[in-house]
């Protein structure tokens, strides 16, 4: 019965994912580009109207990438504000459970199983400490689990905005030029899809050359098929920088629980990014580089862990 029926987004700055929960079971999934949708209210409407007869939702529960205000969320990295009494009222929905995008995967982090990961060195992790996951897709998202006994909770923040550290000359020339252009350099303004291609024309510009113009999936993919050195040397950089936040958030949060890498970058790039230099800078701290030797790193290979996230909500909201 169509009572039955929860309607689930994960709505970021590029992409609506929308899909329907019936208990432990999701199904008719559909991804809608932001950009195609004037406000979330025609993408939702979009969505709704392919459902086959008999699962229209009786309530929604959604992760956005932005923070949440009341019961409401301004998108970092798109024009829409989506309102939970708006979505309620447009479309007869008994309520409407709306969270921060990383707020719905890091609740996922304990559903995920060998198979949706992939390891990236480190030892094992410890179950009673935080976890933390980050992910560099439209943006930079970023949270925290706590498991049991001072859990289950999460916390989630704006760390993706924290000012991005450099860690050798190279870096050091390179956030200098950004700064002259912006002003504040964050973490993602160099660790995301955007922050992919200022790389690529910062180390061209610095290098004094002028390769093609080129998009972040087409720097991906040229790296990773090796036929453009000016799109290796930015993917390379990108990936350890990732790895000097990834580990300042390990310190930061003791989080021996284990650090996961989601987004939309990283697993669709997974063997080159096992193989950069994410996990060397990931431990070059100093005196704590043991510390960090023993945190395990992984890449989140589920396509949708956010609406993993989103099932256990609910299944605890009950």
């Amino acid at each position: 019965m169509s009572r039955d029926y929860i309607l689930l987004g994960d709505i970021g700055g590029t992409n609506a994912r929308f899909a329907l929960a019936q208990g432990q079971d999701i199904a008719d999934r559909a991804s809608l580009s932001v950009a195609a949708h004037a406000t979330p209210l025609d993408a939702i409407a979009d969505f709704l109207k392919n459902l086959p007869p008999g699962h229209q939702p009786r309530a929604a529960a959604m992760a956005c990438a932005g923070p949440l205000e009341g019961n409401a969320v301004a998108m970092t990295n798109s024009p829409w504000r989506i309102d939970a009494r708006e979505i309620e009222r447009e479309f007869g929905l008994g309520h409407v459970l709306l969270v921060n995008d990383f707020e719905a995967v890091a609740w996922g982090l304990s559903c995920l199983k060998a198979p949706m990961l992939r390891g990236v060195g480190g030892g094992s992790a410890r179950a009673d400490r935080p976890a933390a996951v980050l992910g560099p897709g439209t943006g930079l998202g970023i949270a925290t689990y706590l498991p049991p006994p001072r859990g289950p909770a999460v916390i989630v923040g704006e760390g993706g905005h924290a000012t991005l550290p450099a860690a050798d000359n190279e870096e050091t020339a390179l956030l200098a030029r950004l700064r002259a252009e912006f002003g504040h350099v964050s973490a993602e303004c160099v660790i995301s899809g955007d922050g992919l291609v200022r790389v690529y024309e910062a180390l061209a510009a610095l290098k004094k050359e002028t390769p093609p113009q080129r998009s972040a999936a087409e720097i991906t993919q040229a790296a990773t098929a090796g036929g453009c050195e000016a799109s290796k040397a930015a993917l390379d950089m990108f990936c350890a920088m990732l790895g000097t936040v990834a580990g300042d958030l390990a310190l930061t949060l003791g989080a021996q629980g284990g650090i996961y890498i989601a987004g939309g970058i990283v697993p669709r790039i997974a063997d080159y990014f096992a193989n950069s230099r994410f996990r060397q800078r990931f431990e070059a701290k100093g005196r704590f580089q043991a510390y960090l030797a023993a945190i395990p790193t992984w890449i989140v290979t589920h396509p949708e862990p956010a609406f993993l996230g989103l099932a256990r909500l609910l299944s605890e909201e009950r």
